[in-house]
């Protein structure tokens, strides 16, 4: 394997743009990423729960990461999801990811037909073997239905050198980050994720960064990088204020709306259009997501004055 690329810090995941009609919405799906570069991201993620990955089609995937690749131009490393509820049909995701531009894979574990230990073992073995990019296992049994214990994780990272990464999404998340770095003796770097409603505490018990919505890339930037200048009061003050958005940020069955409700108010993206089974937000829910950002300076919010500027 080619020395591979270290990860840390703020890796948004990319939504995907639709339009009223829901086909992909590329001039949209541009000006997101350009919103996440001027946020100044640490890198960005794509299909992933977030980007509603599973309602995507292989020729608007292969799109997406053309489009992305082009709009980034290297500026930051990419992860591209690539799990599936298959083994064959993962590894070949896997393998197509890696040869798109991918420059490391955050995988999720078979989520139809729950698989027993052995089953999950060789499934993210069968992964590593065929790629020579870093894997970040996500550890999401709220989505996936599939809990990874932290002893299989240390395991994995121990016998495959790619395997280097977590995303911890196991709630409690702050106890499973613990666990994870102490069972995989120092071998897994671990981030964050569940939209980071824990981020301020992850980062305190040894994670390295988090990958949320991509609807408030700046929030996360902004607590992640007064936790690394050590300007805790900072990080702390930052991450309470907006934590009551961050938490409607998770609502079961219309998480994706909220996100796109927020980018269209400012102008990121045209259409806050969600696919099946997805569902649109009502307007009571749309204003009380604003209501959490009152006396609160959201880039998002301000990105038509932005692009009229540019």
């Amino acid at each position: 394997m080619t020395k591979p690329i270290a990860l840390e810090g703020v890796y948004p995941i990319l939504a995907t743009p639709f339009t009223e009609q829901g086909d992909v919405d590329e001039n949209s799906l541009r000006e997101l990423v350009r919103f996440q570069l001027h946020a100044k991201v640490d890198g960005i993620a794509l299909f992933g729960m977030a980007s509603e990955m599973y309602t995507l089609l292989d020729d608007e995937k292969a799109r997406i990461a053309e489009i992305v690749v082009d709009e980034v131009k290297g500026q930051v490393p990419l992860v591209f999801g690539s799990g599936h509820t298959g083994l064959e049909v993962a590894v070949q995701l896997s393998k197509r990811a890696e040869k798109s531009g991918a420059d490391a894979l955050m995988v999720l574990p078979p989520y139809m037909a729950k698989p027993d230990g052995k089953r999950l073992y060789d499934y993210f073995a069968a992964v590593a073997k065929a790629v020579n990019i870093p894997i970040m296992i996500q550890d999401a049994p709220l989505a996936s239905g599939v809990n990874i214990p932290a002893a299989m994780l240390a395991r994995l990272s121990k016998e495959f050198e790619n395997i280097a990464y977590v995303k911890v999404e196991a709630p409690p998340t702050t106890f499973k980050v613990t666990e994870v770095l102490e069972q995989s003796e120092g071998r897994l770097t671990v981030f964050g994720g569940m939209n980071a409603m824990y981020f301020y505490e992850e980062l305190g018990r040894g994670a390295v960064g988090t990958m949320p919505a991509c609807e408030f890339p700046e929030v996360c930037v902004n607590i992640y990088q007064a936790f690394k200048a050590g300007d805790l009061d900072t990080a702390r003050r930052t991450f309470y204020q907006y934590l009551p958005f961050l938490r409607i940020g998770t609502l079961p069955g219309s998480a994706m709306a909220v996100h796109k409700e927020i980018l269209k108010a400012g102008g990121v993206i045209e259409s806050a259009y969600v696919r099946n089974p997805n569902a649109p937000i009502d307007e009571r829910t749309r204003q009380e997501a604003l209501d959490t950002l009152k006396d609160l300076d959201l880039l998002a919010l301000r990105w038509n004055e932005i692009k009229a500027a540019r």
